[in-house]
């Protein structure tokens, strides 16, 4: 059975059960006398029975999605079919591969004829651990539903059995996002380590040549240098992107707040936050095709006839129009959470609404508005589909915005898309520069927190 319609299945059993153990216990919902008042609601032996219904069979389902793959591989091994098979490496994996594509109808024909042959046989073992996993899920989930049906009585605490499952779900979901980050900086931690031990830190860090297509065999790091790599992801993203984010942020969340009418700020504002829902890769082909082109007819009418369209300010351009929203939300919100009473005896005192502005309101919002900017900068120089499609590849240290520049981004992009060997220092590179770029955000982010935490102290 497909795994998507076993899930429903199991969810409709455990609806099923659901209204059984409702109805069951709404029998003795209503008590003679106060003494016989049942321990919980029907509603809650209801869900602690869809609970036992769905959890156990779901999370085997889970389980036996990760192992039936090998159980089935071992099958198929295990065939005459599989006699004439080369012994483990990349070309049996391949054959095997193809031969599951062609069983479970994903491909029309396959470049071995040993996968063909295979195929059948993938077909036979892979329906055969498909009924296994289904019978025993729809087992387990019968099994549990008649373990909670026993409980359903007047004394049983099923609303504290309730209450603990979903306290056990919320601690899963809260350790899934942690654990991701977890493994996400080790893994990084430990092929940057692999890096660094065949390019020293300091030639990583402060070097200024970065040329990992002519990487020397006897001093790699002399062609690792990222410097320019950390100069180009800040000139395009802190410095270009937030010459255009901030000040049309900042104003559109000044006009918002303090002078659109209320029907001008109720469409104005969703229309505004809509570029945050806009894909990047939408922004990269608008910076690569519009903006990229203009710009180097600029500059050669400026007198630069060799300017190129992957620049700096085409890249840094668009990505500040990206992260508008991002500043003008958070300036927008701490300029409408200044108390009413410093708006009122600014303008009592005779000052202009310009005035109290600038010299009361902003200085009052300040700290939320750093901290949306921190954060603008954190997204910005962790954006990749822009500077991918519009900024250049050739790593530089120039204050022209007009020549071309690189990013961290760009350039972990291009070295795990190579064909380079996996331990080679082109491509642990990537993973050294995904360190630091964490490094790097996390920092940004940490700081924007610790502004936002004392700016909530400040006025709740």
């Amino acid at each position: 059975m497909h795994g998507i319609t076993l899930i429903l299945l199991v969810l409709g059993f455990g609806g099923i059960g659901w209204m059984v153990a409702r109805a069951r216990a709404a029998r003795f919902a209503k008590p003679a006398t106060a003494a016989d008042r049942p321990n919980s609601l029907p509603g809650q032996h209801g869900w602690h029975m869809a609970i036992w219904i769905a959890a156990p069979a779901l999370l085997f389902l889970g389980i036996w999605s990760a192992v039936s793959p090998a159980l089935v591989r071992d099958a198929v091994l295990s065939t005459p079919a599989a006699a004439g098979l080369p012994g483990p490496g990349f070309e049996r994996s391949a054959i095997l591969a193809e031969a599951r594509s062609l069983a479970l109808g994903n491909a029309y024909g396959a470049f071995n004829q040993q996968a063909e042959v295979l195929a059948p046989a993938y077909a036979a073992a892979q329906s055969r651990y498909d009924w296994i996993g289904t019978t025993l899920a729809i087992l387990l989930a019968f099994a549990g539903g008649a373990f909670a049906f026993t409980r359903i009585r007047p004394d049983y605490r099923a609303r504290t059995q309730v209450e603990r499952a979903v306290m056990l779900a919320l601690l899963v979901a809260s350790l899934i996002a942690i654990l991701t980050t977890l493994g996400i900086f080790l893994s990084l931690v430990i092929e940057s380590w692999r890096f660094f031990r065949i390019v020293p830190v300091t030639d990583f860090l402060f070097g200024t040549n970065w040329s990992p297509q002519v990487i020397r065999s006897n001093d790699p790091g002399a062609t690792l240098g990222a410097v320019p790599l950390f100069w180009g992801t800040f000139f395009i993203g802190a410095v270009i992107a937030m010459i255009v984010a901030i000040p049309f942020g900042l104003m559109s969340a000044v006009y918002l707040t303090q002078y659109a009418r209320p029907g001008v700020r109720k469409w104005m504002k969703p229309i505004l936050e809509i570029l945050a829902g806009v894909p990047t890769v939408v922004y990269g082909y608008f910076a690569a095709l519009t903006v990229g082109p203009a710009i180097r007819d600029l500059a050669v009418m400026l007198g630069m006839p060799f300017a190129s369209s992957e620049s700096a300010l085409a890249a840094g351009l668009v990505m500040g129009v990206m992260i508008i929203p991002f500043v003008s939300s958070m300036a927008d919100d701490s300029i409408a959470a200044v108390p009413q009473s410093m708006r009122d005896g600014s303008l009592a005192m005779g000052a202009t609404t310009s005035e109290t502005i600038g010299k009361v309101l902003l200085p009052a919002a300040l700290p939320g508005v750093v901290a949306g900017v921190l954060l603008a900068v954190s997204r910005a120089i962790g954006e990749t589909m822009i500077v991918v499609m519009a900024a250049s590849g050739a790593a530089s240290i120039t204050l022209n915005p007009f020549d071309s520049a690189t990013t961290v981004t760009k350039q972990i992009v291009d070295l795990l898309t190579g064909e380079a060997e996996f331990d080679s220092p082109k491509t642990l590179a990537a993973f050294a520069l995904g360190l630091t770029l964490f490094a790097i955000t996390f920092l940004l982010n940490v700081v924007a927190l610790r502004v936002v935490k004392r700016y909530r102290e400040a006025y709740e």
